[in-house]
């Protein structure tokens, strides 16, 4: 049965283009894509039956999604192909890496070389990129030979020059081969190529704008031209692909709707995007924007390596302060080029809340729905549930988690290894966790849950009923959530005893209410499971020796070493143990009495 957030957040998603990363129930990132509709293609995982092996395994693995909303396609590769190497997806893995994007490069050689390059790069040349595809770096090289006539020509074929080649001829090289241009000025051109591909655009444009006009006043006409003509080309380019620059900033937009803010905090590094976080914070329902601002940036990067520029999409009354505590400079009303990455994160932070408020209202309504159905006074704001996990008997685990207004909170989760129970015993087990986990509660006077959920039928849920009883709870209410027929989900039945009747529920397979409780039982299924196996692996490759007591690293080590392993060690009488340093006559005995059971 697909997740019914999933559902939602399909039904209003965005058209923009962007890249989406698909997560399993732990939050792990599991596939990176990218889409020119963000809608269009994340929809196609869920819709249909005709998915390939691979992709199929995907779709059965997801469990929830995330977007980043970009302004092009070519951006949303570039940061689809960061996310990759950032998270190293599962399923990505033989998709796409770092060498399958080009980069332009400069050679370290006595006249350096400008060209394109894939694979393991040389630590001695300087790499500018990655592009989005190889034309697009070519067309980059062109326009560079035109305007800078830097040599693209292989080493070889430059060694064996004894005069001019044809590029020389047509204007697009300027031949350091056979020394028609001297190593300084051909040292200047490499310069101002380096400039341009790092992205400082405007600092190159006023370097050849001086130049040209200083090569005038010394009547330097023919370098004048030169110098014209590759302003022309310039600016050329700086119109055709916009500005472009290279800076490390980050870009924080707020927005506010019902009663919600939302922070989105967008990472640009090398002036590419190449990541986002979203922020939703607590307790800032009557505050301004500019008030909730104010009190996230120290928040996040006090104590943090700050970006030198931080872009943000509302005026600030302590401006000064903040930069003095960061340390950085606050832009408020950014140029193009910064500008474009604020509207990127406006977008987002718009779409994230959206998402937000859309689940909010549907996780009020199944609330609602709990209600109707417990008949209960008010909604339901925090509500737990237990599991119990183990393989044949062996290393029992229950696991208890924390629901809050409907979503999960995990920093309440607890997991508790059952001990001193008869291996199977499921009663015992939920009778050890409920009492651990709300004597406790009482003990240390915590507020306690509206609603526990036990996962299991009568028999498990009148063992919480005995623990609440014993300890003088009695505000809690108590509901099981026994599996259907042939354990498919939708088919459960909710279980409540009161004034000792025993009551049960059948709700339809997508009541939000049921939706809502499958939810919280499965997240504790799945953390009761993590933690089984967890303990089951520790147990099999612990040593036996651990168990005795007395034995600890170091003795235990000895005696391995003293005896070459663990089956001599077992095998070994009182008097051979005793031989072993650290080893007394009395820890001897009970180290063979120990093996001898």
């Amino acid at each position: 049965m697909q997740n019914q957030n999933i559902k939602l957040k399909l039904k209003n998603l965005t058209k923009e283009s962007g890249v989406y990363k698909m997560l399993d129930k732990s939050g792990k990132v599991i596939y990176v894509g990218k889409a020119k509709s963000l809608k269009s293609r994340v929809s196609n995982y869920f819709i249909g039956s005709s998915h390939n092996t691979k992709t199929q395994l995907l779709i059965n693995n997801i469990d929830d999604f995330s977007i980043i909303i970009t302004k092009t396609e070519t951006q949303a590769l570039l940061l689809e192909n960061e996310l990759i190497k950032q998270f190293k997806p599962k399923f990505n893995i033989l998709l796409k890496d770092s060498k399958s994007y080009p980069y332009i490069y400069i050679s370290n050689d006595i006249h350096p070389r400008l060209g394109m390059f894939r694979g393991k790069k040389n630590k001695n040349y300087h790499y500018f990129g990655p592009y989005p595809s190889s034309h697009i770096a070519r067309d980059a090289l062109a326009l560079l030979k035109k305007i800078f006539k830097v040599r693209q020509c292989s080493n070889s074929f430059y060694r064996a020059r004894s005069r001019p080649c044809l590029e020389y001829q047509i204007g697009l090289c300027s031949a350091p081969c056979v020394g028609k241009i001297s190593d300084d000025k051909y040292e200047q051109d490499v310069d101002m190529v380096s400039l341009f591909l790092n992205g400082k655009s405007s600092k190159l444009l006023n370097q050849v704008s001086q130049k040209m006009k200083n090569a005038s006043i010394d009547l330097d006409f023919e370098t004048a031209a030169k110098y014209r003509d590759q302003l022309i080309g310039l600016r050329t380019i700086q119109e055709r692909h916009g500005s472009q620059f290279s800076s490390d900033i980050d870009v924080v937009s707020i927005v506010y709707d019902a009663d919600t803010h939302c922070i989105e905090v967008v990472f640009v590094r090398g002036g590419k995007q190449v990541g986002s976080e979203t922020f939703f914070p607590k307790n800032a329902k009557n505050d301004s924007c500019e008030e909730v601002l104010s009190a996230f940036l120290p928040l996040y990067y006090l104590g943090t390596k700050t970006p030198k520029e931080i872009v943000i999409n509302h005026k600030l009354k302590d401006k000064a302060l903040f930069e003095a505590g960061l340390s950085t400079k606050l832009i408020e009303s950014p140029r193009v080029d910064k500008k474009h990455f604020l509207e990127i994160a406006t977008l987002n932070a718009k779409e994230n809340l959206k998402q937000h408020l859309l689940l909010r209202f549907t996780k009020k309504k199944q609330l609602e729905g709990i209600q109707k159905t417990l008949a209960l006074n008010s909604i339901p704001k925090v509500m737990e549930c237990f599991d119990i996990s183990h393989t044949m008997g062996e290393a029992t685990t229950a696991s208890c988690v924390v629901f809050e207004m409907g979503l999960p909170k995990v920093s309440s989760y607890r997991q508790f290894n059952i001990k001193d129970i008869t291996p199977g015993d499921d009663y015992a087990a939920i009778n050890q966790a409920v009492y651990r986990r709300y004597s406790r509660l009482l003990a240390s006077k915590k507020d306690m849950p509206d609603i526990v959920f036990i996962d299991g039928g009568l028999g498990q849920l009148n063992q919480a009923i005995m623990v609440m009883n014993s300890i003088g709870i009695d505000s809690i209410m108590l509901v099981g959530v026994a599996k259907g027929e042939g354990r498919k989900a939708g088919l459960e039945t909710l279980i409540t005893v009161e004034d000792d009747k025993v009551k049960k529920i059948s709700l339809p397979p997508y009541d939000p209410a049921l939706l809502l409780i499958n939810h919280i039982r499965d997240e504790s299924h799945r953390f009761a499971i993590k933690n089984h196996r967890k303990k089951r692996a520790k147990k099999r490759t612990q040593s036996s020796l651990e168990l005795i007591k007395g034995i600890g690293l170091s003795k235990r080590t000895a005696l391995l070493n003293h005896f070459g392993g663990l089956q001599e060690v077992q095998n070994a009488s009182v008097d051979e143990l005793q031989k072993v340093v650290g080893i007394n006559s009395k820890l001897a005995s009970k180290i063979n009495e120990s093996f001898r059971k």
